[in-house]
C-alpha cells in the first residue's frame, strides 16, 4: 500500500518512530472486516494521492522533489534499517514462501509476454530474460547479489554447470534453505555467503566476478553511489552489472513511516526507496549504464495476483507457520494486503505508471 509523500525536510535516516496507533481503516483491513474489493478500492485512492503528493502532473515541482531526493540519497549510508527489512520479508519460515511463491520461490516480478502464463512459466521466463540481458555464458564467475530464496542462483547453477555461482544473502535461514536445495539437485558450483551488503566485503584474494546480478535489492538501498563503487571493486575489468528493480517511470521517493496510515513503509519497506526508471543514471561515477529496458506494471500485477491466489489456496498450511510470531490470522491478512497493494500499484493506469526497470552497467576504465 502506498504511503504519503516524503518531503525534503523529513529525514530518511531517522529510526522508525515510537509505538503508534494504526488508522481505523487499516485496523479494519488487518482484521479482515472489509471485503477485498473495498480494500483494493481504498488502495487505488491512496495511489492517486501518492501521485498528487509527488506532483506527478507538475514537471517543475516533481523535478525539484527529485533533486532533493538525490541529495538525501547522497548524504545517506548505503542502506538503512536493514535488519528491519530482513525481518519483514526474509526471516519468515521458508515453508511459508514455498507454499505459494511457485516452484522457483522467486520473490520478485515474473514475465508475462502473452499475459496468460502460469506463475511458474512467468518466473522461468523472467529468469531466462535475465540471462539473456545480462549476457550470461557458461564458465563465467557470477555473483547473485541479494539472492533471496535462491531462485536465480539455483537456476544459473543448473543451466551453466561450468560457471561458478556465488549468492550473497542477508539471512542465515535463506542460506541454509538454498544449500539444501543445491544438495538435493547435486549442484557443486554454487556457494552462498551471508552478509549485509552495506557492510560486507569479499576478502582481497577473492577472484573478481564476470557478472553481478541484483534482483529487487536496490529498492532497499539509499546511497547508490557507494553501493555501485563497492560492486565495481568486485567486478573484473570487463565485468558487468545487471540490475532489476521496480520503479515509477518518473518519480522517486522514500518509504518513511510517519503515522498510522503509513502501512507499507512500516510493515514491509522500512528504510526503502521507490526508484524512478532513471535514478541510477545519477550515480555513474564507477559504473556506467550501457543499456536499459522497461517492463510495464502489468507483469508485476499478474505476479502479485498469482501469489495472492496461491496464498489463499494454502491458507490452512501457512497459518500454523505464522502462529509462532503472534496473531497468525492478522499476519496472513497483512501478507494478503501486501500482495493486493502490489497488484493495485503496478496495475494502476494499465501498468503505465509503475513498472520494472532493467539496467546493464559496466566499469569506467
Amino acid at each position: 500500500m502506498t504511503t504519503t509523500a516524503t518531503r525534503p525536510e523529513h529525514n530518511p535516516s531517522a529510526a522508525p518512530s515510537a509505538p503508534y496507533e494504526e488508522s481505523w481503516p487499516i485496523r479494519c483491513c488487518e482484521r479482515g472486516w472489509l471485503p477485498d474489493w473495498l480494500i483494493r478500492a481504498g488502495m487505488r485512492t491512496l495511489i492517486r494521492q501518492r501521485l498528487a503528493d509527488e506532483h506527478a502532473d507538475d514537471g517543475e515541482l516533481s523535478a525539484n522533489a527529485f533533486e532533493a531526493l538525490v541529495a538525501t540519497l547522497r548524504a545517506s549510508p548505503i542502506a538503512l534499517h536493514t535488519q528491519d527489512a530482513n525481518a519483514q520479508h526474509y526471516e519468515v519460515p521458508a515453508a511459508f514462501f514455498a507454499a505459494h511463491l511457485g516452484a522457483h520461490l522467486k520473490y520478485s516480478c515474473g514475465y508475462y509476454p502473452r499475459g496468460d502464463e502460469t506463475l511458474d512459466q512467468a518466473q522461468e521466463g523472467m529468469l531466462a530474460l535475465y540471462a539473456q540481458r545480462a549476457g550470461i555464458e557458461d564458465g563465467q564467475r557470477i555473483l547473485d547479489l541479494g539472492c533471496g530464496w535462491g531462485a536465480l542462483s539455483l537456476w544459473l547453477a543448473e543451466r551453466f554447470p561450468r560457471a561458478q555461482i556465488v549468492g550473497l544473502s542477508n539471512s542465515h535461514g535463506q542460506r541454509a534453505f538454498i544449500l539444501q536445495r543445491a544438495a538435493e539437485r547435486g549442484l557443486s558450483n554454487l556457494r552462498i555467503v551471508t552478509g549485509d551488503v552495506a557492510s560486507f566485503d569479499f576478502p582481497a584474494e577473492t577472484p573478481r566476478f564476470d557478472r553481478v546480478l541484483s534482483i529487487e535489492m536496490f529498492e532497499h538501498m539509499k546511497h547508490y553511489g557507494l553501493l555501485l563503487a563497492k560492486i565495481a571493486g568486485w567486478l573484473a575489468d570487463d565485468g558487468e552489472l545487471f540490475v532489476h528493480h521496480f520503479a515509477h517511470r518518473l518519480l522517486a521517493y522514500h518509504f518513511v513511516p510517519r503515522d498510522g496510515s503509513d502501512w507499507m513503509a512500516r510493515h514491509f519497506f522500512t528504510g526503502g526507496t521507490m526508484p524512478s526508471a532513471n535514478l541510477l543514471l545519477r550515480f555513474q561515477d564507477d559504473l556506467c549504464v550501457t543499456q536499459q529496458w522497461w517492463l510495464d506494471g502489468r507483469h508485476y500485477e499478474r505476479t502479485a495476483n498469482h501469489w495472492l491466489a496461491a496464498l489463499d489456496d494454502a491458507r490452512d498450511q501457512v497459518l500454523p507457520l505464522l502462529a509462532a510470531n503472534g496473531d497468525a490470522r492478522q499476519a496472513l491478512q497483512r501478507w494478503r494486503m501486501f500482495y493486493m497493494a502490489v497488484a493495485e500499484l503496478f496495475g494502476y493506469a494499465r501498468g503505465q505508471e509503475w513498472g520494472v526497470a532493467h539496467l546493464r552497467m559496466r566499469k569506467r576504465l
